[in-house]
């Protein structure tokens, strides 16, 4: 399968749970599917984007080794992504990254992930908190922050100076997220 014919299927896929995952199979069976699906989403500018991004965010979760020969090619273009749906699943793909780099388990995610991955990443998941974006991308960035904030200080910091800034003016769902993670990184202090 080219990248036009995976074009023309991912016009089948609909945000029920069934489609994405059934689809993440095909990618699953074929790994070298995997970059023309990256492809696709990175069409920014493109409604069938997001539905490669949730294709994507179900391939990591059912593999999320699968993304290291792609690492350099999704953290150079997380900035890039702009649809409320497609952010929510870059934004769980880099929760997903951000867990397995932080396993106390040995896993080649540990290894692939290099500083400029991880800086874009946490670069974007910091655009992601300070705006306009849906709660559900908020929740997973700030995650992410915490996860890779274990490695540096300054990431902390930082992040429990937006989450006690914006914390009032958010919704519910943003809070109680934001209050476990406060409570996690003063315990660490």
């Amino acid at each position: 399968m080219g990248i036009e014919e995976l074009y023309k299927e991912l016009h089948n896929v609909n945000a029920s749970r069934e489609s994405r995952l059934k689809h993440s199979e095909i990618i699953l069976n074929d790994l070298t599917l995997l970059p023309l699906l990256i492809d696709i989403m990175f069409r920014v500018d493109d409604k069938i984007s997001c539905r490669a991004a949730w294709v994507f965010e179900f391939v990591c979760i059912k593999y999320i080794y699968a993304i290291i020969p792609c690492l350099e090619k999704f953290t150079q273009n997380l900035h890039k992504v702009h649809y409320d749906s497609a952010m929510r699943s870059i934004s769980k793909i880099c929760a997903l990254i951000a867990r397995a780099h932080n396993s106390n388990d040995p896993n080649p995610l540990k290894k692939a992930l290099l500083p400029r991955y991880k800086e874009y990443i946490i670069e974007s998941c910091f655009d992601w908190l300070i705006n306009e974006q849906k709660v559900a991308t908020k929740v997973h960035a700030m995650e992410t922050l915490f996860l890779l904030g274990k490695d540096s200080n300054w990431i902390h910091k930082e992040l429990v100076n937006i989450l006690e800034r914006d914390y009032q003016t958010q919704s519910a769902g943003f809070q109680a997220r934001a209050k476990r993670i406060l409570r996690k990184i003063k315990s660490t202090l």
